[in-house]
């Protein structure tokens, strides 16, 4: 029987949080979503996830969560990580970071593995190849789930892409995450892998990638520091939902944004 996955975008602070709270779990019904996979790597003031976050995210209805290049912004969650076991980080960190680099997560006898790669270009933190860690990510995994959810985490479109085909037929689904903004390229590749180079953000769409604009046109015009706060306005749930069917292949992909409209409160500032 074929089973449907859903992929939330990276969630940016509270307003994507309250979004998820409002909207997921009607989602999950109405769309008969089986299982439920999240970026969670700005749930937390915009940068970074912790402990509270992360459980809450999960009563919402989120079966696993991953992470990014903004998985220690939050200070003392190092020494979290391991404890939450519906958490994964990159997998081509150092071997030292603690947390896991992969998650299995099952739903009446079907397991999904799930992992995550930062990209290269472009991007600040130092990482393994993610290509050869994918390879070994997928090598581990043989045998252990029923079928595979590859996400890039990734600043260039290229490397997403590249991803893309260079795992295609071996996982279900490659999903790229980190410009927080959804790509109209959802597809089936010749394969029979699922493709979505960017699922969007979970959060505040009137903004510079979730951020208040007035704050980073400031600073792109003079130059000088600021804060930039996360915005409130027009947030919305990204991401795309996945059909997969017999042999882990993938039978459709749909990307999706749900305009929230209620804002429930969550008790915390973050």
């Amino acid at each position: 029987m074929s089973k449907r996955i859903l992929f939330i975008g990276d969630i940016v602070g509270q307003p994507g949080r309250q979004c998820l709270q409002s909207l997921l779990a009607n989602t999950i019904r109405s769309r008969q979503i089986d299982l439920v996979v999240a970026n969670g790597e700005n749930a937390a003031g915009g940068a970074g996830i912790n402990r509270s976050i992360a459980e809450a995210i999960r009563r919402y209805g989120v079966d696993a969560i991953t992470l990014g290049d903004h998985v220690w912004d939050q200070k003392g969650f190092e020494h979290e990580i391991e404890d939450l076991t519906f958490v994964c980080r990159p997998a081509n960190l150092p071997a030292a970071c603690p947390g896991r680099t992969a998650l299995i997560i099952e739903k009446d006898g079907f397991r999904l593995g799930v992992f995550t790669v930062l990209g290269r270009h472009f991007m600040k933190i130092e990482a393994e190849h993610p290509f050869l860690a994918a390879d070994r990510m997928i090598d581990s995994l043989k045998g252990q789930c029923d079928a595979i959810l590859a996400e890039i985490h990734a600043e260039a479109t290229s490397e997403k892409v590249a991803m893309g085909y260079y795992l295609d037929g071996r996982v279900s689904l490659v999903v790229g995450t980190h410009t927080h903004i959804p790509t109209a390229d959802a597809t089936i590749l010749p394969r029979g892998t699922a493709y979505m180079t960017d699922a969007g953000m979970t959060g505040p769409y009137h903004s510079v990638l979730g951020r208040e604009i007035e704050a980073v046109m400031g600073r792109m015009l003079d130059g000088m520091p600021r804060r930039f706060p996360v915005a409130s306005k027009r947030v919305i749930l990204s991401g795309c939902i996945v059909t997969i069917g017999e042999n882990a292949v993938a039978e459709s992909i749909e990307a999706i944004q749900l305009p929230c409209r209620s804002t429930p409160t969550l008790g915390d500032s973050l």
